[in-house]
């Protein structure tokens, strides 16, 4: 079953459009990234999701449930992390978890979920209204974790956190997704969501322009992928020969290494050349376009490429 259903949804705010004809589907079990520029609609579909904002067409189901006629059954299977989040400056941090962990009847020992996202007793005394902003973001993230919810929705989860805080809410989401949980993601620091992520999604101007794992979006956009390889002698010859590589856009030179940029397919055809040129390969590394680098291509006005996923959607709504 999926977690997270969105059917043609479009939301209009007076004359603006925040969100036109989103389908979305976020399997259960799956971390699934949400990305896309300021003001491309992250935070109106995650409203949606919510029933914070009504759609003006379409429907949105969650974990099964209607989002308008079901929320309350959503909510209680539902930890949120929102980027808007507010805390209470006169509760301390361990008020908050027993707010948390009182509403939703759950059973679970405020100390140790503190602990967990790196809050010492010592903070779980202090009043919220001390906190730094890193620590207020691991007090929400500890809040959103009470109850062992079925699906996270993280909103920009590490913002104010420093390295550290970050690589422990990777390790959080690698933990709650092993659970079970399944795990909506939004982030534009695209490094963290390219390192957990099963999916992604990338909305611009309110609209789906792709859905797909990394892998596939790297195979179905035009941006290329560098192969170094490390020659026993680099000659005019087999400089000659990979250029001469259909596929091969440049050939860069390096003391004894190649730097070749070529679509990603073609790379055993490199090395072949290479080798029929009678240079020996001691050694190679590629580099794989980034997931900043694919958010580029798909988000940078240009004519955008499709990932298998939209194409096969749209093949099938024809």
């Amino acid at each position: 079953m999926a977690a997270i259903e969105l059917d043609g949804v479009r939301k209009q705010f007076g004359g603006v459009t925040a969100l036109e004809g989103v389908d979305l589907t976020v399997e259960e079990g799956e971390i699934y990234g949400f990305l896309g520029p300021n003001g491309a609609g992250k935070s109106t579909t995650i409203n949606v999701l919510l029933d914070f904002v009504r759609p003006t067409n379409g429907t949105a189901r969650v974990l099964g449930h209607d989002v308008r006629e079901e929320s309350t059954a959503i909510r209680e299977r539902t930890g949120v992390l929102p980027e808007g989040y507010d805390v209470y400056d006169r509760l301390t941090g361990r008020e908050h978890l027993e707010f948390v962990i009182d509403s939703k009847d759950a059973y679970v020992d405020p100390a140790e979920l503190l602990d967990r996202v790196g809050l010492d007793e010592e903070d779980a005394q202090r009043k919220a209204g001390g906190y730094s902003k890193g620590m207020a973001q691991r007090l929400v993230l500890a809040m959103a974790l009470v109850g062992e919810p079925d699906l996270l929705i993280l909103d920009e989860p590490s913002s104010g956190l420093d390295p550290n805080g970050a690589r422990m809410m990777r390790e959080i989401v690698r933990e709650e997704n092993e659970r079970g949980a399944t795990v909506f993601f939004s982030s534009h620091i695209l490094g963290q969501v390219e390192s957990v992520c099963d999916r992604v999604g990338i909305i611009q101007d309110g609209t789906l322009v792709a859905e797909d794992s990394i892998e596939n979006l790297q195979e179905a956009t035009d941006v290329e992928t560098t192969l170094t390889v490390s020659v026993d002698q680099r000659t005019d010859a087999v400089v000659s020969a990979v250029r001469d590589v259909p596929g091969v856009t440049a050939v860069d030179e390096t003391g004894s290494e190649l730097v070749v940029t070529c679509s990603d397919d073609i790379k055993m055809d490199v090395l072949t050349a290479i080798e029929e040129a009678g240079v020996e390969v001691e050694d190679f590394d590629t580099h794989e376009p980034s997931l900043e680098e694919l958010f580029a291509a798909y988000t940078d006005g240009t004519d955008q490429p499709q990932s298998r996923a939209a194409t096969a959607g749209a093949e099938g709504d024809a």
